[in-house]
């Protein structure tokens, strides 16, 4: 199979030619590292190549598996796949090598796929741009310039450059949307406990990571999330098993659904751009010309939560993850370990007291509870994904008297006494400015979907984001399904 006809189909249908003997997964495969090979040097989307394991495993398939044959890439991060290093993007885990399989990665075996490669990521999953210093920029195949979105951005690519119809992705602050929405695909975001992080890692980000995947389709992200969905032993969340498949969920008509929108800033320091509220108004008509019900609302929460609540979290974990890199390395992580932005976020989480965490902690259940108030009146809010369209590289990079003042604050031990100064606050909006509308549903659990619905004048993607109640997804697969159809986005690709 050629390129162009490779690129014409999605896992689905792919999957569907295996099982017709019309072509082997063998040559899907040798088709989808043939592109590999030819847009790597250009985007830097793989970051370890598995070639030889995923012929293995072409060659050893099960014999049966909704996507037996279609090849596919994991993010460089969580997911352990057996004997393949797990870097994270990070320097300190160069020599790490997994010795288990996660239990989605043994679930996506199971489904038939054929893994050959991880993905690009930044450092921990920490920012919503891909530019690890270890591998260095991952890039937009829209425009070369521009960022994919992180942290999922290597995925993103991937998928959008033609190399596999989807790629693993994992959301902790926006990073399945995100990237979706830079690079012009569909990314749905799980609900909390709907895809299983074990064996290794349970509750992770104090349960604002989940994990599932970038793709083209709709029907694709439906019935991968059916493949791997499910709790396992130890999961410290769960939800009940849905009447139907996702699949299912995902042909069938979403009735007559009440839509809020909003296109209202979060953080005033990060202003939505008119690309981004004209996205949002093109799809509350096109919503109403479908029949449903879709008004303008105004969002029950403000900056603090993310600024504040989620910002404690986030340091926090940073610094939990040092220590456990400390673990691998048999030694306390040192600053040369890490990027210098992760270092700093775990020595101002030096200043936060266990009471300052809970405190924090508890504002999450507020605003799970007002949100849940808000869908006793819609079955749906739609937002931008991003206030912006997709940044240039290097655009949120720090400058080099900023690097400067870090390290100088860093060597006086003066990072921790940032608590509660102007200093910090604006440091806390400059990181969660860009994911002001993501980040929420990471909070409350709640599931949310990218769907790519509009261009920019300069011919970026722009998604439009959607976030029902918590377990919903099928509410959200059958209005995906719907939109879908109605403004068709599959032929859309870069050039």
């Amino acid at each position: 199979m050629n390129f162009d006809e490779y690129r014409q189909h999605d896992a689905t249908s792919l999957a569907d030619l295996v099982r017709r003997n019309e072509v082997t997964p063998a040559e899907l495969l040798e088709t989808a590292i043939a592109r590999a090979e030819a847009v790597n040097p250009q985007l830097n989307t793989l970051v370890t190549t598995l070639y030889d394991q995923g012929r293995e495993m072409a060659n050893k398939l099960p014999g049966v598996g909704p996507f037996r044959g279609v090849p596919f890439l994991l993010k460089d991060l969580e997911l352990d796949w057996e004997g393949t290093p797990l870097k994270s993007g990070c320097a300190g885990y160069q020599n790490f090598v997994s010795n288990i399989d996660s239990e989605v990665v043994t679930r996506l075996k199971q489904a038939g796929l054929v893994l050959f490669g991880k993905t690009n990521t930044p450092e921990f999953g920490l920012t919503p741009y891909t530019e690890a210093k270890l591998y260095g920029p991952a890039r937009n195949p829209w425009n070369t310039a521009h960022s994919p979105g992180g942290s999922s951005g290597g995925s993103a690519v991937a998928v959008s450059a033609g190399i596999v119809p989807m790629a693993s992705a994992s959301d902790g602050g926006g990073s399945i949307r995100i990237p979706a929405s830079c690079c012009g695909l569909f990314g749905l975001k799980p609900s909390r406990g709907r895809v299983p992080l074990g064996p290794r890692n349970g509750e992770m980000w104090s349960g604002a990571v989940v994990t599932h995947a970038l793709t083209r389709s709709v029907r694709d992200s439906a019935a991968l999330l059916d493949a791997i969905s499910g709790t396992m032993p130890g999961e410290p969340y769960f939800l009940p098993v849905p009447g139907r498949s996702f699949a299912e969920e995902a042909r069938r008509e979403p009735g007559q659904l009440r839509i809020g929108f909003s296109t209202e800033a979060l953080i005033l320091a990060q202003p939505v751009h008119a690309e981004c509220i004209k996205a949002v108004q093109d799809a509350a008509k096109l919503l109403e010309s479908l029949g449903h019900t879709v008004e303008e609302i105004k969002l029950p929460y403000d900056k603090t939560v993310l600024t504040e609540a989620f910002f404690t979290m986030v340091l926090s974990e940073t610094s939990a993850t040092l220590r456990e890199l400390g673990d691998h390395l048999g030694r306390p992580a040192r600053r040369s370990d890490v990027e210098l932005n992760t270092w700093a976020l775990a020595r101002m989480a030096e200043a936060f007291t266990g009471t300052d965490y809970a405190s924090q902690k508890r504002r999450w259940n507020g605003l799970s509870r007002s949100t849940a108030q808000l869908h006793d009146q819609y079955d749906v809010i739609l937002t931008p994904t991003l206030p912006r369209p997709p940044i240039t590289i290097g655009e949120f990079q720090n400058k080099p008297a900023e690097d400067r003042i870090l390290k100088l604050l860093d060597s006086l031990g003066a990072l921790k006494r940032l608590k509660g100064s102007k200093t910090m606050d604006q440091l806390a909006e400059k990181a969660f400015g860009y994911i002001s509308f993501t980040g929420i549903a990471n909070m409350t659990g709640q599931p949310s979907m990218s769907v790519p619905l509009h261009w920019s004048a300069e011919g970026l993607p722009i998604g439009t984001m959607f976030t029902a109640m918590l377990g919903d997804e099928a509410t959200l697969f059958r209005l995906a399904g719907q939109l879908e159809q109605a403004r068709p986005w599959f032929e859309l690709v870069p050039s």
